[in-house]
């Protein structure tokens, strides 16, 4: 396995160094995934201005959380699901939610309920969800514009699970206390 290097905003090549200075500017650090990232400066810059997008989503905090998670667990990635659950705990989403999330457990209503759903299913069928499972997600209350910000959510952690796979980017210190493996591969070994 490669050794992928995380980068400083001294070490970064010249067109990172912005994006690493927003990203400390931000976060009051650099988390390890930008500094990764930095090693290709227009990865770095489409998974934040796919963030900011994502952000921008008619998708309330909780409902991101959800996408994000799902997207994170059924991705076995060890830095994302810690990051996501401090990430929820800042935007004040229900602990019970997050939990629900790391654990693959029920959620508390049916309606975030088809959100990990639907979005299990646009990974898992690599978006051609049948149209079953489409209209049941928007029977739930959510509708067509809510299955294009899923689109945008799912390939917002795309970027960021793989380049975590292929790096095995240490969490950071400020997640490690939300360290996470997925069940199905701790009952694997």
């Amino acid at each position: 396995m490669a050794t992928f290097q995380i980068h400083t905003i001294e070490s970064a090549p010249e067109d990172a160094k912005p994006l690493l200075e927003t990203s400390f500017k931000n976060n009051g650090r650099i988390p390890g995934l930008h500094g990764t990232m930095a090693a290709a400066p227009p990865l770095l810059a489409a998974y934040n201005f796919a963030h900011q997008q994502f952000m921008a989503t008619t998708l309330s905090d909780e409902e991101k959380t959800v996408v994000w998670q799902t997207v994170n667990v059924e991705n076995n990635c060890h830095y994302c699901v810690p990051a996501h659950t401090g990430i929820a705990k800042m935007m004040k989403v229900d602990d019970a939610i997050t939990e629900a999330l790391r654990n693959e457990t029920p959620l508390p209503t049916p309606k975030l309920e088809a959100l990990r759903t639907f979005t299990l299913a646009m990974v898992r069928d690599r978006g051609f969800v049948s149209d079953t499972d489409t209209q049941a997600f928007l029977d739930a209350g959510f509708t067509q514009t809510n299955i294009l910000e899923v689109i945008l959510g799912a390939a917002q952690k795309l970027m960021s699970n793989y380049t975590n796979h292929f790096a095995n980017t240490p969490v950071d210190k400020v997640f490690e206390k939300f360290a996470w493996e997925k069940k199905t591969a701790v009952a694997a070994e």
